[in-house]
This record gives C-alpha cells, structure tokens and sequence, in this order.
C-alpha cells in the first residue's frame, strides 16, 4: 500500500516546482505571442465586474458540462427584500447524443428546454437566458462562444469550431415553439463565482472539481494581451484543465495517470482536468 501511495506524494520543493510551471504557462496564455500555442488557454470571458446587488428579473439558465443538462428559471429581487428563488429540473444526456451529431445534441438540449417551459406554464414568455457551457470556447463577446475543443465524453460532430449559442439558436428556430433571448454564455467556473459574488462581493474566483477540474478569477485588463483596452478588469476562464498537455508534467505523471489519459475519448487533452 505505502509503495503504491508514494506515486502520489510530492515534496514541498516538487510542489514549488508545479507552481512555478502553472505560472509560466498562465502568462503563455495571457500573452498575445504565445497564447495560440499555450495549453492553459486564459480565455477572456467579457465579464466585466461581479454582481452589485441591483440585479432584477426573471430568467433562464442552460447548465450543460457532464451527462446531465439542467435547466432552471431563476427569479431575482432586487432591493432591501433582496432575494433568488430557483426552479430546475435535470435532464439526461443519452451517450449516442453526447456522441452524435451536433444537430441531434442541440435539438435534445431545446427538447428539454420546452419540457421545462411545460412544466413552470412559461411557453408563452420570451426571457433572456444564460447559457453555462462548460466547455473550453473562445468568447468575441458576451453572447458569443467558439467552441475550441470537446471534453468529458463529448463527441458531438460539427460543434468544434463554431458558434455554440448560434447551434443554439438554430435549434430554437428548428422547434418553432417558443422563443427565447440568448444574452450570455459563461463557463462554469464563471457561473459559480458569480453566484458566490452575488452574496459575497469579496469574492473574485470560481473553482470546479467535478467530471474534471477548471478555475476563473477577476483579471487587470492590461494583463489580458489578446483583447484590446487596458482598462478595468475581466474575468478570465484559464481552462487550467489542459495544464501539461504539452509535456510540462511528464515527469511527475504516475502510471494511473497515463492508464486514464490512454483510455480516454479524448487522449492527451485536459490531462490535469480528468487525471
């Protein structure tokens, strides 16, 4: 047992050593010259500032990053009576639609959508909706999201390298029942901080550990060299997941480590996220 637990021990100076790599490939992926090359990939997110407390309204939420997608209506109350009432409800995603065709995955995703406007008797109200893709995505703006690369299982053909809320989009388009507002998407890490944020406006990351491991934090614009201005802040999603999928960590992988990554959909991707 002590032989095999030794694989995972680090010294404090191997620790120190990880951190020291993790730094240099954070300012490889907030550097203009080396981001497209860098593996942790510091992806602006335009979030610009965390909750203030005058936050009003209804809304939806998508949640999709595993084998299950949430939908939620989310009512927030502004003012001395401040308060978040949530509905959801948690659909399954079937393995031949996380790895079919991206048609299919997006058209399940406003199946359940209009399942859950059913249910709440809402079919009729067009609400702005947030949508947590949980996945690595290039953002140009708030409402707008490449997607870089697939992860957790996913397959879906026809998603990488396009806009994820436009495939959302057509598919509301394609169902003809309702309509609906796309005005944010966000990673998961960013949903977490902000909702954290929204009781503790100290807060300024959001950490994941879940079907794989992801962090965002409240970044100085003049750090962010691949989208113009230096003013302000924005909160950055690091996709710290794919940190030694160039090698940097070879030397400390164990050989579960190298078991999971082989046997993986995806192999030599997110080896940090899903080791």
């Amino acid at each position: 047992m002590s032989q095999t637990l030794a694989e995972f021990r680090l010294s404090k100076n191997q620790l120190l050593e990880v951190k020291k790599r993790m730094k240099v490939e954070i300012e490889r992926g907030l550097k203009k010259d080396s981001h497209k090359d860098a593996t942790v990939k510091m992806l602006p997110t335009f979030v610009r500032s965390t909750p203030d407390g005058t936050e009003n309204g209804d809304f939806l939420a998508l949640d999709l990053g595993g084998t299950n997608f949430r939908v939620l209506l989310v009512k927030i109350r502004s003012g001395k009576r401040r308060s978040v009432e949530m509905h959801n409800k948690i659909y399954a995603i079937p393995i031949e639609v996380m790895q079919g065709t991206g048609e299919e995955l997006f058209d399940h995703i406003v199946h359940c959508i209009s399942d859950f406007l059913d249910y709440m008797g809402m079919k009729s109200a067009r609400l702005p909706l947030g949508f947590t893709f949980s996945f690595p995505c290039h953002q140009t703006s708030l409402d707008a999201g490449i997607l870089v690369t697939w992860t957790k299982g996913f397959k879906a053909t026809d998603c990488e390298g396009e806009d994820v809320v436009e495939l959302l989009r057509e598919a509301i388009k394609r169902k003809e029942e309702f309509e609906l507002d796309v005005v944010a998407i966000v990673n998961d890490t960013v949903g977490t901080m902000m909702t954290c944020a929204y009781e503790e406006p100290t807060c300024e990351v959001g950490l994941i550990a879940g079907t794989g491991s992801n962090a965002c934090y409240m970044e100085e614009m003049k750090n962010i060299e691949i989208v113009p201005g230096t003013e302000g802040r924005m909160c950055v999603n690091m996709e710290w997941g794919a940190f030694g999928d160039n090698g940097c960590l070879d030397d400390i992988r164990t050989t579960y480590d190298q078991a999971v990554d082989e046997n993986s959909l995806n192999e030599g991707k997110q080896r940090l996220g899903c080791s």
